[in-house]
């Protein structure tokens, strides 16, 4: 888990929230194998709890999900809607979780946050305020 090896390589603390895995669904698990993953992500998948669909609790980011985060170190929060890369459109919220937020936000529930490091080497703490599932 990046985030848990950036604590211990900082002597930063390692705080509950951070070791819970991330619950991501079969299909959502199926599908993201099939994308050349970046690490970070695909370390993400190997921790995951992978279960039914219908067994994903309500309050944790899906694909296809509205998710409402607050980036700590910047002080903003932002509503995104997690989606895969061919339908990524960022002027409309709509987000790929190929991104270091996408990747860093799958699978966490409502109150979780996660230490994730962004490509410029900046540590990003995200804490997920809201999700809203997709109608289907």
């Amino acid at each position: 888990m990046i985030a848990l090896k950036y604590a211990k390589k900082h002597k930063m603390p390692v705080e509950p929230a951070d070791l819970a895995a991330p619950v991501i669904s079969f299909e959502d698990y199926a599908r993201l194998r099939q994308y050349p993953l970046n690490d970070e992500l695909a370390e993400e998948l190997d921790r995951a709890i992978v279960v039914q669909k219908e067994q994903v609790p309500e309050n944790a980011v899906t694909m296809h999900a509205r998710c409402t985060y607050l980036d700590q170190r910047l002080g903003t929060q932002r509503q995104i809607e997690l989606v895969y890369p061919d339908e990524a459109d960022p002027a409309t919220g709509k987000i790929s979780v190929l991104t270091p937020v996408g990747s860093a936000l799958i699978g966490l529930r409502v109150g979780q946050e996660i230490a994730w490091v962004f490509p410029d080497g900046s540590v990003r703490r995200l804490k997920v305020t809201g999700v809203s599932k997709a109608a289907t």
